[in-house]
């Protein structure tokens, strides 16, 4: 202690250490506090207050600071180089294993999938219309043919900037659309629209004649421009194949050929009812194309080849057919008819040489599509006295009538306290079986039906093919009606014997007749002849096989009937035919009004055939809501004479020399 003393100087004595300011002094170190030291501050102290003592303070000194150590500087310590390159080489090799792995799993694994969807990516499919088959008449006329004809599609990414300047070319020539569709579908979205179906190669050439002469001042205006700056041409609309259906003898056979709609399938008629023959089926080709879907040339491509459509052969005969719509045209316009229908049959084959209907249709102008029905098929109606040469066939076949029967008809007859009379008033009547069917008597007719049981009836008309389908499955064809069973009430038998109570097709009516005129010997009427394969060869047309139903004998007792029906004294001397034997029989017939159940309309008809004795062709008109004087023989009987005499002069059948045979019809 007391060396620590000695060393440390007095404030009294001098020292060579360097002097320090007060002020730091205090501040670095602690200063024993002596007596004097403390009135010094208390002065110091006062002089800073306003009279006011500080308190001491007793605060602890602040150590010394420690004289910080700088530390060397650290020093960079070099990595090893082996294992930076081991870690590098063994990302790069992960790296390139995977790549290595995708291309053995592309190229080797599965090659052929891989290539199918890129190759699915980059194509575009175009369908190969089939060519449908041809519709033709039994002379090879053609009725229905398949003509080219184009798709328009668009690009709309081409085609939106210019689409208002395409609609206005496109729409003018485009029926059936408007130029707010086509610039819908120009600026629409995707790659690929369809604008119109079914376009005549005439009309698209117009069409790409007024897009060039368009484009030749936008040429010119876009000449020395920057890229940028020129305007947009007009472009980005494209064709498919897509024939289209025409008629070349327009409204001949309309009803029966039917049409297509723009999918090019059938909607009505036989290109309906055979669509699936006549459709063919279609092909099909992939072609690789660009950014802008254009195709690249040289580029793999695969074609399926189409397979075109049988056509058919009808035994139609086209100048025939026109004959009869022409003048079954004229008699429902004459009689204000709502209808009209020719059928002419060839009476050895069954075969349909016309069908002729009225009102028709133009199958080249769908403004005409109004009604696209079959009338000789898909109407029905009661055929009134035509039917009796089906009673009497029944009953000469039966041996129940023959030539010599004779029979006292009165005015009326009571059945089932129905009261059912002839067309005209009368007393008592001695008339032959020629002279019921001659003046055409219902109550003759029904008094010489009750000589035959039901049941036995019944059988012989579905034998004549009443009440069943003709067998040439048209489409919407009509079986007609005919009472279930055979136990039927003497009403509806009496009513059958006379033509009511029974509804029939023009076919099937004319059928039955051809039976009689055929010597008894029922033909199925037949409308196709023949499938026309793709190379040219002729498949005949399978029908049901011909069958009797009456025998020769009786067949030729009723022609007999019918015979007296066109003479002078008969109801029909207008069916008539100069130098030709002609059987025929009237009909007149009451019809149900449709949503009444009651009777309130007529149907008229004559059936016939000559040359009566060596018959060639059957022909059945029938006008529907005739208006005016009614009768079978005043209104169908001059149309069934102007067909019946062209027919026989086309197919130059020559008269047989025979007479109108003196046939009595009273006694």
């Amino acid at each position: 202690m007391k060396k620590a003393a000695a060393k440390r100087p007095t404030s009294g004595t001098p020292s060579t250490r360097k002097q320090v300011p007060a002020k730091k002094a205090a501040a670095s170190r602690p200063v024993k506090k002596t007596a004097a030291t403390k009135a010094a501050g208390k002065k110091t102290a006062a002089k800073k207050t306003t009279g006011k003592k500080r308190p001491p303070q007793n605060r602890p000194q602040p150590r010394p600071k420690k004289r910080k150590v700088r530390k060397a500087p650290r020093m960079l310590r070099l990595g090893r180089p082996a294992l930076r390159l081991r870690l590098t080489f063994g990302v790069m090799a992960f790296v390139l294993s995977l790549f290595a792995g995708r291309l053995v799993l592309l190229q080797g694994v599965d090659p052929d999938s891989y290539a199918a969807a890129a190759t699915k990516e980059n194509a575009r499919a175009f369908i190969l219309h089939a060519d449908r088959g041809t519709i033709e008449d039994r002379n090879g006329v053609e009725l229905a043919v398949t003509e080219d004809a184009v798709a328009i599609t668009a690009d709309p990414q081409q085609t939106k900037p210019v689409a208002q300047q395409l609609a206005a070319i496109l729409a003018p020539k485009l029926p059936g659309t408007t130029a707010a569709k086509l610039i819908a579908a120009l600026s629409g979205p995707g790659r690929f629209a369809y604008l119109a179906h079914q376009v005549s190669p005439t009309t698209w050439s117009a069409i790409q004649a007024e897009i060039k002469a368009a484009n030749v001042p936008i040429t010119k205006q876009n000449k020395g421009k920057p890229l940028t700056e020129q305007a947009k041409l007009l472009g980005g609309l494209y064709t498919e194949q897509e024939p289209i259906r025409s008629h070349p003898n327009g409204t001949i056979a309309a009803s029966i050929v039917g049409v297509t709609g723009g999918d090019g399938k059938g909607l009505s008629g036989l290109e309906y009812g055979l669509n699936d023959k006549l459709s063919g089926v279609d092909g099909k080709a992939v072609y690789e194309v660009d950014a802008r879907g254009n195709q690249i040339p040289n580029a793999n491509h695969t074609v399926q080849e189409p397979k075109p459509g049988v056509g058919v052969q009808l035994t139609l005969d086209t100048d025939l057919q026109f004959f009869a719509e022409k003048r079954i045209q004229q008699a429902v316009q004459q009689y204000k008819a709502s209808a009209g229908t020719v059928v002419v049959m060839d009476v050895k084959t069954g075969d349909l040489l016309a069908l002729a209907n009225y009102p028709s249709f133009d199958p080249n102008d769908k403004k005409t599509w109004k009604n696209l029905g079959n009338t000789a098929l898909d109407r029905s109606f009661e055929p009134g006295s035509v039917q009796k040469v089906v009673t009497m066939a029944a009953l000469a076949d039966a041996g129940l009538i023959n030539l010599n029967t004779k029979i006292q008809v009165p005015g009326t007859i009571d059945v089932q306290r129905r009261i059912i009379k002839d067309h005209w008033a009368h007393d008592t009547m001695n008339l032959t079986v020629s002279g019921i069917i001659a003046k055409s008597s219902n109550v003759g007719t029904i008094m010489l039906s009750h000589r035959m049981p039901i049941p036995r009836f019944v059988k012989y008309l579905h034998d004549f093919g009443f009440g069943e389908p003709t067998g040439l499955n048209f489409p919407g064809e009509t079986n007609g009606r005919l009472a279930p069973g055979d136990e039927w009430p003497e009403i509806t038998r009496s009513n059958v014997a006379f033509g009511q109570g029974l509804s029939v097709n023009a076919v099937q009516e004319a059928a039955a007749v051809n039976a009689v005129a055929n010597g008894g010997v029922y033909e199925p009427p037949k409308l196709i002849r023949n499938y026309i394969q793709a190379d040219g060869t002729l498949t005949p047309n399978q029908t049901a096989p011909s069958r009797r139903v009456v025998s020769e004998k009786a067949a030729k007792e009723v022609t007999t009937m019918m015979e007296s029906v066109t003479a002078k004294k008969g109801t029909a001397p207008q069916a008539a035919i100069d130098g030709y034997l002609v059987a025929g029989k009237t009909g007149t017939a009451q019809q149900v009004v449709p949503g009444t159940g009651k009777y309130g309309a007529w149907a008229t008809s004559f059936a016939g055939f000559a040359p009566a004795d060596n018959p060639r062709f059957v022909t059945y008109v029938v006008l529907h809501d005739p208006q005016g004087a009614r009768g079978g023989g005043l209104q169908g009987g001059p149309v069934f004479r102007d067909v019946m005499s062209y027919a026989l002069q086309k197919y130059v059948v020559p008269p047989t020399g025979a007479t109108q045979p003196s046939i009595p019809l009273t006694w």
